[in-house]
């Protein structure tokens, strides 16, 4: 993995990093430069003007018209450089190239979900290939998330009842790492998730393997991979211990006792259900908090869902 850092920035491992990255030691040289300049010229005038002996008459005040245009006409030419360098850079990140592969990013209590068009959907794992522009389509589903990943440069609110965009092209092959920087609530210092960056071979086989279970797996197996790849785990144990949500152990088949007091049998079309609208039928004693995997689960992620928590009997 390349390895190019500035003195206090993370690797550069996306094309615009590099401009961002000039942008910004322009303004903090300038600003140092200044400051030094400033810092100097106070000390030297308070001792060079510092009072001595009896108190004085000052004498009268003489402007100095070349010295007032300086310092006015230097800031402004600063100011001047940083907007028009900044006005371009802000260009060249909000103009997506026409060729970028799309991706949909849905941010939600407390994890990220992407979709891909020709391919999988995933939770917590982006997976791209080097070298190719990204466009990422974003939205939440509740409260407002920001997506960052630091080594891109990439920073983008994501908000519900709308759409963001943002872009990156990475570099070079890896993993980095990728969070949300807009407090969301309790878990927000857990919603983070990783980049994958893939060679362009790899991320078509990628796609192609991503569709459904691969050569020689179960459904069984196939849901159970999708039970963790999917952040199922954070909230459902399998050993029979409350968590956020019920447990799955022996869930199939079981009595569940609902908020409105209903009492039904758990059964597929049940599962099915909760898993989409999890709001329609709320076990008591849970809290609703589960969020919707509608466009996040295909119908044959659902099934192996199912066939995998089937087999957690008592």
């Amino acid at each position: 993995m390349d390895t190019t850092k500035t003195i206090w920035l993370p690797s550069q491992s996306s094309t615009i990093a590099p401009q961002i990255d000039a942008l910004f030691d322009f303004i903090l040289w300038a600003s140092v430069v200044l400051f030094a300049i400033v810092t100097f010229a106070t000390i030297y005038f308070a001792i060079r003007y510092r009072r001595h002996g009896d108190i004085a008459r000052t004498t009268p005040y003489v402007e100095n018209l070349g010295l007032e245009i300086t310092w006015t006409v230097i800031p402004f030419i600063l100011l001047m450089i940083i907007f028009v360098w900044g006005f371009k850079d802000f260009l060249r990140f909000h103009i997506i190239p026409a060729h970028a592969i799309e991706v949909k990013a849905t941010g939600q209590k407390w994890f990220w979900s992407f979709s891909y068009a020709d391919g999988p959907s995933t939770v917590g794992e982006l997976v791209v290939p080097v070298n190719k522009p990204i466009k990422l389509l974003l939205s939440s589903q509740d409260v407002i998330h920001s997506l960052f990943v630091p080594e891109f440069r990439v920073k983008m609110d994501v908000l519900p009842n709308r759409y963001t965009l943002t872009w990156f092209e990475a570099v070079h092959t890896g993993e980095f790492q990728l969070y949300c920087t807009e407090f969301c609530g309790k878990g927000h210092s857990e919603m983070w998730g990783k980049v994958k960056v893939v060679t362009e071979d790899d991320f078509k086989k990628w796609l192609e393997a991503g569709s459904g279970p691969q050569e020689g797996e179960s459904m069984r197996d196939f849901g159970a991979r999708l039970f963790v790849k999917n952040a199922c785990v954070t909230c459902h144990s399998v050993n029979g211990s409350k968590n956020v949500g019920p447990t799955f152990l022996g869930l199939f088949g079981r009595r569940e006792v609902l908020k409105n007091g209903q009492i039904i049998i758990v059964d597929e079309n049940y599962m099915r259900e909760s898993m989409l609208t999890p709001m329609a039928k709320v076990v008591a004693g849970y809290d609703p908090v589960m969020p919707t995997f509608q466009g996040i689960l295909k119908n044959v992620d659902i099934d192996g869902l199912i066939a995998y928590i089937k087999t957690l009997e008592q």
